[in-house]
């Protein structure tokens, strides 16, 4: 049976896939013009799917000698050029071995070069050279993970491209795709030999184009979707694949983690159907389980250059000044939306609050039977006014230390809040005795055993930060903002509409103020407000 893959590259022999992501006719337009150019991608979006289709495809047509090799191995020899061009030298061997097999020229050419004592600096250049001169086929090659490399290792491999583009495509390949997470010209590589920062965009100058992956379309996920649905006869409604599409905007790891969460682990009868409830529970096992991908993703975080644009988007501020390459860089990692100031998806919108503030969260000792009134529901008024006190007496200690500050107060109630509405076995303080397995657990709309659901909005210049709170029969909405001119008429007005777009059972508006020239007796306060007829309370804190 055929899965959803999660792991390394589609073969689309034992996974589900989609094929012809790329832009196939402006790639082979490139190499036939001689152009080197440049794939780059977030991490696990299938850049090396594609390709390894794209290679297979032109060896088939029989015009070119296309070779794919990924040099991440090299990353291990850092600034010790030499020996990454061994170790690349080597992948080249084994790549053409397993390519065109053994009596390809190139083989024993780079066996006897990696057995010798020293390398040349320019051994990659002489290489590709002498594979050019004896190949009877223009050559193509596609090289995987060259931003892996690092500092002269990285600077010499691509000043060795350079100086031997002009000789292709007899004396050197035709062309050369390079593909990694970034762009070569937002390269910064520190040098150790010349002692100063050389920039990629230099080094390889001779980049004809960059191209980027795209994500899945929706169309595409319910083709994925489709094809376990063929191959099992288990049915997928079209709200589960909008869901899913809406949720992960088409990633496609996320697209295939979903899947394979909910048909192999959540719901392995063939005969129920993929609602958007399961989704919504693959999506919370996602998220707790931290696999891998999310897991590399939020260590970006602790990076000030991610940190400075991520803070301000948490925080829903003004509008500031970024550089350029660091919005590059953002939205290179799959995390900031291209054009936008927004968070690239509503997975990742969960995730990164929720990592940012897990110790935070696993420090807060409550006992969350408090917040729950007698008829199953929140108490949501009692839940504010006790973080109100928690956050006057602790709340100088906790942020003091925390790399956020700009978002710091909206992440602490989110971890507040985590810990209330789907905090790990919560269920069992208030649900009844499952039937079967006398489990306790909660059978809620979302299908969340671990309690509610928690939706975040935030964007940068939204100036405020929104929250559904998903509990039973209760939409609470928490409308989150700093103390700036006009909070308070922009927050009722803001609150009002989010209730009303989200049909809320109930509205609160929390203003957080910064001044620490004020007392917390004046920062302190809660008052009502009913502003087109919807209720809010207003909590100052």
């Amino acid at each position: 049976m055929k899965f959803f893959n999660t792991a390394g590259p589609v073969n689309s022999e034992k996974h589900y896939f989609i094929p012809h992501r790329l832009n196939e006719g402006e790639i082979k337009q490139l190499i036939a013009q001689e152009k080197y150019f440049i794939l780059h991608a977030p991490r696990q979006s299938g850049k090396t799917t594609a390709i390894l289709e794209l290679v297979k495809q032109l060896n088939i047509e029989g015009k070119y000698k296309a070779l794919y090799i990924n040099i991440e191995a090299a990353q291990a020899a850092r600034g010790k050029t030499l020996d990454g061009l061994r170790t690349i030298l080597d992948k080249f061997e084994t790549g053409i071995q397993a390519y065109f097999g053994e009596h390809d020229p190139a083989v024993p050419y780079l066996l006897k070069e990696i057995r010798e004592p020293q390398l040349s600096g320019n051994s990659l250049q002489r290489f590709l050279q002498f594979w050019a001169q004896h190949s009877e086929k223009p050559l193509v090659i596609f090289i995987d993970e060259i931003d892996s490399l690092v500092g002269d290792t990285l600077i010499s491999v691509l000043r060795q491209l350079r100086d031997g583009y002009a000789n292709r495509p007899h004396l050197f390949p035709q062309s050369v795709c390079l593909f990694g997470v970034r762009d070569v010209r937002d390269y910064m590589i520190w040098s150790e030999q010349e002692q100063k920062t050389i920039l990629g965009g230099s080094a390889f100058n001779i980049k004809a184009e960059s191209l980027s992956l795209p994500v899945f379309s929706c169309a595409q996920v319910h083709d994925l979707y489709q094809q376990h649905t063929a191959e099992t006869s288990q049915q997928f409604t079209n709200e589960a694949i909008e869901y899913a599409f809406h949720l992960t905007q088409g990633q496609p790891w996320l697209v295939n983690a979903l899947a394979y969460q909910a048909c192999f682990r959540d719901v392995t009868d063939r005969s129920q159907t993929i609602t958007k409830d399961v989704i919504e529970q693959a999506k919370e096992a996602l998220i707790k389980r931290r696999d891998t991908h999310i897991d590399v993703l939020v260590t970006r975080l602790e990076e000030p250059r991610v940190r400075r644009i991520i803070d301000a988007i948490l925080s829903g501020g003004e509008a500031q000044h970024f550089s350029s390459d660091d919005i590059s860089y953002v939205e290179d990692l799959g995390l900031k939306k291209k054009g936008s100031f927004e968070i690239a998806n509503p997975i990742y919108q969960d995730v990164i609050p929720r990592e940012l503030i897990w110790v935070q969260q696993e420090a807060i000792t409550l006992d969350r039977a408090w917040y729950i009134r007698t008829d199953g529901l929140l108490d949501m008024p009692k839940f504010l006014e006790h973080f109100a006190q928690f956050f006057r007496e602790g709340s100088d200690n906790w942020l003091k230390n925390f790399d956020y500050q700009e978002s710091g107060p909206h992440l602490l109630i989110m971890a507040y809040l985590q810990r209330v509405i789907n905090g790990p076995g919560f269920a069992s303080s208030y649900a009844g005795l499952d039937a079967q397995n006398g489990d306790a657990v909660r059978h809620s709309p979302t299908g969340d055993v671990g309690g509610g659901s928690i939706n975040r909005e935030y964007a940068l210049g939204r100036k405020r930060v929104d929250l559904l709170i998903n509990w039973k029969t209760q939409r609470i909405v928490i409308e989150l903002k700093i103390n700036r001119a006009n909070a308070l008429t922009e927050g009722l007005r803001q609150t009002a509409e989010y209730m009303d777009r989200s049909a809320a059972t109930e509205g609160h508006l929390v203003i957080f103020d910064r001044d620490p020239t004020k007392s917390w007796d004046e920062k302190i306060y809660t008052k009502q407000e009913t502003i087109a007829d919807k209720l809010i309370t207003v909590w100052g804190m």
